[in-house]
Order: C-alpha cells, then sequence, then structure tokens
C-alpha cells in the first residue's frame, strides 16, 4: 500500500476521520474506566485496573498509525470496531474506498 497518492483534499478529510474516531474511542475508554473505579474495593482491582490500562494503551498507541502507508489498513480496523463509517470516509477516492472495504470483509 505504499504507492497509495492522497491528494490534498484527501489528506485533510483522513486527518479529520482519524481524530474523529481517535477521540470517540477515548471518550469511550474513559467512562469506561469511570465505571470500573466506582466499583473498585479491593486493591487486587486497582492492580487489574492498572493491567487493562496497560493493555489498552498499548492496544491504542498501535492502532492510531497516521502515516500514509499504513491509513488504509487503520481505517480498515476503525470502520470494523465500529469507530468510523464508510460515510465518513466518502471524500477519499473509489480505489481507496474500495481497499477499505475489502479489508474490512477479510
Amino acid at each position: 500500500m505504499n504507492d497509495v497518492n492522497w491528494s490534498k483534499k484527501e489528506k485533510e478529510a483522513a486527518r479529520e476521520a482519524f481524530d474523529k474516531a481517535y477521540k470517540r474511542e477515548i471518550e469511550s475508554l474513559v467512562e469506561e474506566v469511570r465505571q470500573k473505579v466506582a466499583n473498585i474495593s479491593e486493591i487486587d482491582e486497582v492492580w487489574q485496573l492498572h493491567d487493562f490500562l496497560s493493555a489498552k494503551r498499548h492496544e491504542i498507541d498501535g492502532k492510531y498509525d497516521y502515516s500514509y502507508s499504513a491509513l488504509i489498513f487503520v481505517f480498515s480496523q476503525l470502520l470494523k470496531e465500529g469507530w468510523l463509517t464508510l460515510d465518513e470516509l466518502q471524500v477519499l477516492e473509489r480505489d481507496k474506498l474500495a481497499k477499505i472495504s475489502a479489508l474490512t470483509r477479510m
């Protein structure tokens, strides 16, 4: 996918969609953490929360790669997970949308 070229308009739209998905996922994580914290009553639960957050940080840091060579894969993953919709990527060229759509079915 290194041969994929991005127009200026696509780059702007991609950044907007990328940021939107990231914000959605982070807001969801913060809410999940609030719920977990509200139910903590023992020290073991604190350590479990720590482990959960460490795993989530690793997952999110690895997922949100804004290099143009990776965006097709990133967007397909975000679509699979429900953080983006295909409608939010409609500004992209048809060939990119086709690749993203194909990857979401894998």
